[in-house]
């Protein structure tokens, strides 16, 4: 169990994916999925934040999730070889919880395989080792636009930016079923131009 299992404070700061969080006038930075970022992310607002602490030998990080189901998973999806707490945060950006369960289920590699960072040798192993561990959502839930546009996101990590930026730009773009992938490329180019 992390040393510091929670985090309540005051939202100082924001990137794409991570907080600065005042907690008793000490800014406290936190790696967090794109999805809690934009959730509870706002300056100014008080957060909760459900923390790992992953120690390495040169450095510190805290990874701080909205619920505790995706600090669970978050836990889970580390203890899988090949996957690091960045591959991790990856995945969680890219897919919610749900999301990512019923494709373990269903034994969907290919969808996980189109997360940029997961190749198909990790993303078999995701769903042999948390098969058994991910219980599958009972309903269908909607997919984020980030997950739905894995394309947008692989063409954006692909010209340079990184996992977490990509999806942002993807979650700006509309859910247009007119819209080509190349339409939807453009449109979340432009959102790094605005």
């Amino acid at each position: 169990m992390s040393p510091i299992a929670r985090l309540r404070g005051v939202v100082d700061e924001r990137g794409t994916d991570w907080l600065i969080v005042d907690v008793g006038g000490v800014g406290i930075r936190v790696l967090a999925p794109v999805t809690t970022v934009s959730t509870l992310g706002a300056p100014g607002r008080d957060v909760l934040l459900h923390t790992h602490l992953h120690l390495r030998e040169d450095s510190l990080t805290l990874y701080g999730f909205a619920t505790v189901e995706e600090l669970q998973v978050f836990q889970m999806l580390i203890s899988v070889a090949g996957v690091g707490p960045k591959g991790a945060l990856a995945i969680l950006s890219a897919m919610g919880v749900d999301e990512l369960a019923g494709a373990v289920a269903a034994g969907d590699v290919e969808r996980l395989r189109r997360i940029p960072g997961i190749g198909q040798k990790t993303a078999s192993r995701l769903v042999l080792e948390l098969k058994n561990r991910l219980e599958a959502p009972a309903v269908a839930t909607p997919v984020s636009e980030a997950a739905r546009d894995v394309e947008i996101v692989s063409a954006l990590v692909s010209l340079g930016y990184s996992q977490a930026e990509a999806a942002a730009a993807a979650d700006s773009v509309p859910n247009d079923e007119s819209l080509t992938v190349e339409d939807k490329i453009r449109m979340a180019l432009k959102f790094f131009t605005s």
